[in-house]
């Protein structure tokens, strides 16, 4: 066992406050985790972890090999992809983590085709809508909309979603169609766990904004769970307009206040270090924008926007 694979159990282990814990992240066995921490004990010299009924935590010694095995562990690994940088292949294992969403129906696809183009390229994907620390948790990208949470890592708005507020006719029927942002306060908001609307978001037309009520009725952090409650009739939802524009046109899905423009929904891509240059976390994001521009010219209005620089 190298040493820098001891050092990363035992961040893992800390940053879990369980080895049971970390022994799902990594993938072990509680028994082969804790092993490797008393193989690392022994090589140091030092009792690093307290265990107890609660879980695990640091020592005094155990704090201060924590401190320098992060830095230990991020100089290796901004040497080996400088190292990748050497070849005109790409090459490695490349952990992505991305929201739902855009994992199902966006971004999973064209890292399909990504990985498929790069016999050499090991492209692994952990599709989670909870907010992650690209830098604690070794991730080389991070794609996320709305909020970035926090995190230790690099966060660079890569293009914008254009979004609209929905619901289904027969609803909109039994409640009545809203003609002012103010009559809002009459229906149920279906609310995506990130959106954190505090009573109200903006809504804009002719370049004036005006503050909608909103009235939570529903969360959930599944995006075909949101989806199954607006078709069901349980109230309106806002979501990126190019997922339901077929269904708006088939008369699935009707637009609320069609006259007003909804907020658009900032694309970050999120990464452990601006230094140093990274060409599959470039080439990801690249395809990325790309995917986003071709849905952009394929639609009869501009929804998708990229963010250029």
């Amino acid at each position: 066992m190298d040493r820098l694979s001891l050092l990363e159990t035992l961040i893992v282990a800390l940053d879990e406050g369980s080895l049971n814990r970390a022994a799902q992240r990594r993938d072990m066995t509680q028994s082969a985790i804790s092993q490797q921490v008393k193989q690392l004990e022994s090589l140091i010299g030092h009792q690093l972890l307290h265990r107890t009924a609660q879980g695990v935590r640091a020592t005094r010694s155990g704090e201060l090999i924590y401190a320098h095995a992060q830095g230990l562990l991020s100089g290796f690994d901004r040497m080996t992809a400088e190292l990748d940088q050497l070849n005109d292949s790409f090459s490695g294992d490349f952990r992505v983590s991305v929201n739902s969403f855009l994992g199902r129906h966006l971004i999973g696809p064209m890292l399909l085709d990504l990985d498929r183009d790069h016999d050499d390229l090991n492209i692994i994907v952990r599709v989670e809508d909870r907010l992650v620390d690209v830098v604690r948790e070794n991730y080389d990208l991070a794609i996320r909309t709305g909020r970035l949470g926090e995190t230790d890592g690099v966060g660079r708005r890569i293009a914008t979603m254009e979004t609209v507020l929905l619901a289904t006719p027969a609803y909109l029927d039994s409640m009545g169609r809203p003609e002012h942002p103010e009559d809002l306060k009459r229906l149920k908001f279906i609310q995506h766990h990130e959106e954190q609307t505090k009573g109200f978001f903006p809504l804009t037309r002719d370049g004036t904004e005006v503050l909608a009520p909103v009235r939570v009725g529903f969360t959930a952090d599944d995006p075909d769970l949101i989806q199954h409650a607006v078709t069901n009739g349980a109230g309106y939802s806002r979501v990126p307009l190019f997922f339901v524009q077929d269904m708006l046109a088939e008369g699935v899905f009707e637009q609320v206040l069609p006259g007003w423009s909804a907020p658009q929904k900032d694309i970050f891509a999120v990464y452990p270090s601006r230094h140093g240059v990274d060409r599959r976390r470039d080439l990801v994001i690249d395809g990325i924008v790309a995917r986003l521009d071709d849905i952009h010219r394929k639609r009869p209005a501009p929804h998708l926007h990229a963010v250029t620089g």
